[in-house]
């Protein structure tokens, strides 16, 4: 090996062990709390920045802290890549950290001053640092699937049940009923149980009075049955997750259990080998 290489290989060794020791840092539990106590004051004083009064009496001091939170996750983000290199854009909540401090990266001046309220996206980071959080955000992913044929089912009912709504209800009530748009809206207030009775329902059997059987039974399949539904597709996939995590932590327990029962039985191979060598020692008399 010629010195050069020589010379390479130690730059690397260097390298490598600054990079462990960045990655020790960023996975410390110390520095893990320190960010989020970061993010969290942070979301406080966005939240702050919409008060006038708060403004007045400590705006600079705000607006100071805004940009000191900014800057720490900068470095934060930078740290990581650099101690993940490109295990860094293969973790998606890394992707989503990067996007958020990203969008408070860009100008907030001319076209795109809406960019400034999106800064109290910042606070969602607290879901890719808690992890009881990301777990449920993994749950709600994993039921995306499934969700997706209740979602179907509900626009089916929805517009079969505005066509039947717009036809029965169009001319006495144009205003709720006027339109197949019109009258999807106002299916959903009564679907949400917001003032669907003495708002809608109660007026509309004035006119027609056996409208109650129409509304019934589209409370009954879209409250109570489907939307029900979206609940049970998101705890059985939340449940499967945790089932899925408790057999990795099983068998992580038991591969663990099982190294060091090998190392038990190899550490006592080599004291019987020991034993073996040591002379025979006569019996006291």
């Amino acid at each position: 090996m010629t010195s050069d290489e020589k010379f390479a290989a130690t730059d690397d060794s260097h390298a490598g062990g600054a990079r462990a020791a960045v990655r020790r840092l960023v996975e410390h539990h110390l520095f893990e709390r320190a960010i989020l106590t970061v993010i969290c004051l942070n979301a406080a004083t966005l939240g702050l920045e919409t008060s006038d009064a708060a403004m007045a009496a400590a705006g600079p001091l705000i607006l100071g802290f805004d940009r000191v939170a900014l800057a720490i996750y900068v470095v934060e983000l930078a740290l990581k890549m650099y101690a993940c290199r490109a295990d860094f854009f293969r973790s998606g909540w890394s992707l989503f950290d990067l996007a958020i401090v990203g969008i408070a990266l860009l100008p907030t001046q001319g076209g795109l001053a809406v960019l400034r309220a999106l800064r109290i996206l910042r606070a969602l980071r607290l879901v890719s640092g808690v992890s009881s959080m990301r777990k449920v955000v993994h749950g709600l992913l994993q039921a995306i699937p499934g969700m997706s044929s209740i979602i179907a089912l509900l626009g089916l009912v929805f517009y079969v049940a505005s066509v039947i709504a717009t036809k029965l209800f169009q001319g006495a009530f144009p205003e709720w009923f006027g339109s197949i748009g019109a009258s999807a809206y106002s299916l959903f207030q009564i679907m949400t149980l917001e003032s669907w009775s003495m708002g809608i329902v109660r007026p509309v059997m004035e006119v027609f009075p056996y409208a109650w059987i129409f509304f019934v039974a589209f409370i009954l399949l879209t409250s109570f049955t489907v939307l029900n539904l979206f609940i049970a597709v998101i705890v059985t996939a939340m449940q499967t997750q945790h089932e899925s995590e408790m057999r990795e932590a099983q068998t992580s327990a038991q591969g663990e259990r099982s190294r060091m029962l090998e190392e038990i039985a190899a550490l006592r191979a080599d004291v019987a080998r020991l034993l073996e060598r040591l002379p025979d020692v006569p019996p006291p008399r």
